[in-house]
C-alpha cells in the first residue's frame, strides 16, 4: 500500500509543501515565512477588537512574578 507524503497548503503563496520534514512549516519556506512576519510588524494583520491602552496592563507584569 503506497501512501503520498502528507501535504499542505502554504498560506502566503498558497503552494502545495511537504508537510514532515518541513523547518518552515505551516510556510512552504522561509520567503513567505518572512513576508508573513513582515505582515504582522507592519500592522497589515491584526486581531480585532478595542485597542488595549497602558492602563489595562498595569500590574499583570506582578502576577507573573507571583508564580
Amino acid at each position: 500500500m503506497s501512501r503520498e507524503p502528507a501535504t499542505m497548503t502554504c498560506p502566503t503563496c498558497r503552494k502545495r509543501a511537504a508537510f514532515r520534514d518541513n523547518p518552515f512549516r505551516p510556510f512552504c519556506s522561509e520567503r513567505c515565512r518572512l513576508i508573513d512576519l513582515g505582515k504582522w510588524a507592519s500592522g497589515a494583520y491584526g486581531i480585532p477588537g478595542e485597542p488595549v491602552g497602558p492602563e489595562h496592563l498595569a500590574g499583570t507584569d506582578d502576577a507573573h512574578d507571583e508564580a
